[in-house]
Parts: C-alpha cells; structure tokens; sequence
C-alpha cells in the first residue's frame, strides 16, 4: 500500500524532496490489514479510548469488535434485524451503543456481548454518541410515515437494571422529512452539533432544547452533510459532504466559525482527524451504481489527506474496491482504518516515514 504525495503538476511525488530539490520518488509504503467480516456495506467505524479495540458498523446487521493492533476478530454483537448505521464505546469500554435501521438503538456489554437495553423508535435510528461521563446519549431517528426526523437525549444509567426509555429531551428537525445523519456533544455536555440532509449544521442548547447558532448557507455545504467528527479536544469540528465540490470543512465548536476547508473532486462519505499531526483524512468516492467496481482508480475509492492548516492534499492510500463509507484514527495517532461499500476494513499502520512527512 502506497502513502503518496502530489505536487502542483499532478506528478505524484513524496513533498519531503521537494523541499530536498530531489525529484526522485520516495514512496512511504504501508502494508494494510484487511478485515473481513461483514457481508454487506461498512458504515462507521469507532475505536475505544485506549485505541486497543476497533468497533465496526454495516448494512448486515451485526457490528463487529476487532483488536485493533492485528484485526483479529474478537466477536460480534446479534440483536438488531436493520443495517446498523453508527455506534460508539463508553469510556471505560464497558458498554457499546448502536443504531439501526430496525428502529432501534441498543446497549450492549462490550466483553460479553449482551443486550442490555433497547430502545424503540418509530423510525431507523441513524447516529449515536456518548456524552462525556457516559450518562447522557444522543441519538438521531429519521422521518417515517408522518414521525419527523429528530434528536433525543437518553439518560444511561449505572445499573442496567435501571434503566428506562424515556427521552429527557427531544429536538425537533426544522426540516422533519430530511435525515438528521449526525449529532455529537459539544463541550462539557452543553451543547449538541447536528448536521444532515438539509446541509445546515446547528448548535442546540442542551438545558433548554433552543437553538443557539445554525451555519450561513453561503459559507457551508451546498449538499447533505454526510459525516462529522470532533478534534480529540472539543475545540473544533470536521464536516463531510455530498457538495459537487465535495467539501469538506473544519469549524469552531463554539462560534460555529468556518475555519478551513478542503476540497476532493468525489463526493465525501467520512471525515477523520488525526489526534496526533496536522493532518485531516477524506473518503469518499462516486457511487458504485456510477462507475465500475473493478478498478479502484476508476472510482477514485482513496483516502485522501490534507494539511489541516495549509488546506493542501499531501498524499492519498488506496485500496478499496469501491467508496470509502467510513474512516477513523486511532486515539494513539499512530494507524487508522477505512471501511468500504466492498465490506472491508483496512487497517494501517503508520510507518516513521509519515512522522516526517514536511509541507
């Protein structure tokens, strides 16, 4: 596998001999881990805290615990009857949420693999995310025959045994009939960040449920907002989407600033930031009823990193034989994953040549 660089002319070059005045190839090769272990579409992928495990999400109902340093596959979670679109591991990776298609969301013990709670919609759950501390929950639901897309805040409680159903608060969609296809908290559990098929990204007010600040649509996406994803410390945001310039923008947590953006020539399905360098990674790629899933150069199927302060691509990893549906860092900066509409996940380790990769 191949981390390469690409200059002005389109040569595909490493930028360290460019700096050098050396116009030989330096390639930084990394050899992928694939992971097969869904049969159907990835969606999501979620590492664990610490970084030692790799959870996955696809259309085949069935998320998917990984070790995250090899890819062996350690187990699977069986309960939902949909396509599970999004999930995440509380702190202490004791407990997992996911979100379906089936009209659910369910919690799950990591280590054994148990139900221990569901809870039941009127339409496909499509994002969850623990808050901080892990006793909070948002959890977006769609728009279903007259049910209007939505956030709502689920209590997690201590025991289990304990637990209940009930919302402790819901946000409605201004727009109830398109699919709200992210939300996350924002600082300290005060605010919620969603973005979705109406391209407009919102800060919501978690005490009172107002609406504090919502993007320009001058300045933001021009098509469904596919992806989004927090810097590890709160302070800013990356979002991906569907726009004919496939955008994908950087924006202040609390100000809802646009600070960066970076474009690709295919439409962007995942976002990911790198915890350790100045790096944001795009996936993406033209949909698979478009072009032909023989070749991934066809389909352009390749991750694609930016300099997060230049806004430059500085190289780009193959592999996937069609879209890129998800992508994630590992909290340790030192690897990342991809998961593709092929039902793969690549893992791939770092090697010392991208520490040094110079703009």
């Amino acid at each position: 596998m191949t981390m390469e660089c690409v200059n002005p002319e389109g040569l595909r070059l490493d930028v360290r001999q460019i700096q050098n005045s050396s116009h030989q190839t330096l390639e930084t090769r990394m050899t992928p881990i694939l992971m097969k272990g869904h049969e159907r579409p990835l969606t999501f992928l979620r590492y664990n805290r610490d970084g030692d495990l790799l959870f996955s999400c696809a259309k085949d109902h069935t998320p998917t615990l990984w070790l995250a340093h090899n890819g062996e596959r350690l187990g699977t979670y069986r309960g939902h009857n949909g396509a599970v679109s999004c999930c995440d591991v509380s702190r202490d990776s004791s407990r997992l949420i996911t979100g379906s298609a089936d009209q659910t969301a369910k919690l799950w013990d990591v280590k054994s693999g148990k139900q221990l709670f569901t809870f039941n919609f009127g339409s496909s759950a499509r994002s969850v995310d623990f808050s901080v501390g892990d006793h909070l929950a948002v959890i977006t639901t769609d728009h279903f025959m007259g049910v209007s897309s939505a956030i709502h805040v689920k209590r997690i409680a201590e025991d289990p045994q304990d637990q209940v159903g009930d919302s402790v608060l819901v946000l409605q969609s201004p727009d109830g009939k398109k699919k709200i296809n992210r939300a996350v908290w924002g600082p300290l559990n005060q605010t919620i960040v969603s973005g979705g098929e109406d391209t407009v990204i919102r800060i919501w007010d978690t005490e009172t449920g107002k609406l504090l600040k919502q993007s320009d649509v001058e300045v933001g996406h021009k098509e469904a907002i596919t992806s989004l994803c927090k810097a590890a410390d709160d302070s800013h945001f990356l979002t991906g989407s569907h726009d004919k310039t496939a955008k994908a923008c950087l924006w202040d947590m609390r100000s809802l600033t646009l600070i960066k953006s970076y474009t690709t020539v295919v439409p962007v399905n995942a976002v990911a930031m790198s915890p350790l360098l100045n790096h944001v990674v795009l996936g993406g790629g033209q949909d698979a009823s478009a072009v032909t899933t023989t070749d991934h150069r066809a389909g352009k199927f390749e991750a694609k990193f930016y300099d997060t302060i230049l806004e430059e691509e500085i190289g780009g990893v193959k592999g996937h034989f069609g879209p890129i549906n998800a992508l994630a860092f590992n909290p340790d900066g030192k690897s990342f994953s991809s998961g593709g509409e092929d039902g793969y996940v690549r893992l791939h380790h770092f090697d010392s040549n991208y520490f040094n990769i110079k703009i």
